[in-house]
């Protein structure tokens, strides 16, 4: 007979997987349209950037809202400024793991971004269950 703390556990890990994926999707969003805004359309590369990572949060969002949590919150716009919010925690956060393991400890750029991206997807994934996309 399996227990209701298994069940939650199960369901958290599930959806942990599934938060997994779509950031994975959104690292594939965020590249190319960056890629397209400043190879192709010729935009700063900064401009470019935020480009990307802001198609990147949107995609996330929506998927995450219908896929991972399957969130029914009417309240959509409120609930993606939540999300955004998250977001731009875990972008300083990721940004200041990369600033010490890189520019203070000498890692090596890519693997300090390594780092800082398995740290910031625990950090994302929590906020969001805790925050917003939190059961009511």
């Amino acid at each position: 007979m399996r227990t209701a703390s298994v069940d939650k556990r199960k369901d958290l890990i599930r959806k942990f997987i599934k938060f997994g994926a779509v950031g994975f999707s959104g690292v594939f969003v965020d590249f190319s349209i960056t890629w397209l805004a400043k190879d192709m359309v010729g935009c700063n590369q900064y401009l470019a950037n935020s480009i990307g990572f802001l198609s990147a949060v949107v995609s996330n969002y929506l998927l995450n809202r219908v896929w991972t949590f399957k969130s029914k919150d009417p309240k959509v716009a409120a609930q993606f400024v939540k999300f955004f919010l998250v977001s731009m925690v875990g972008l300083a956060v990721n940004n200041g793991i990369i600033f010490l393991l890189n520019e203070q400890l000498g890692l090596n750029f890519y693997l300090a971004k390594l780092v800082a991206t398995g740290v910031v997807m625990i950090w994302n994934f929590g906020a969001n269950v805790l925050f917003t996309f939190k059961a009511r």
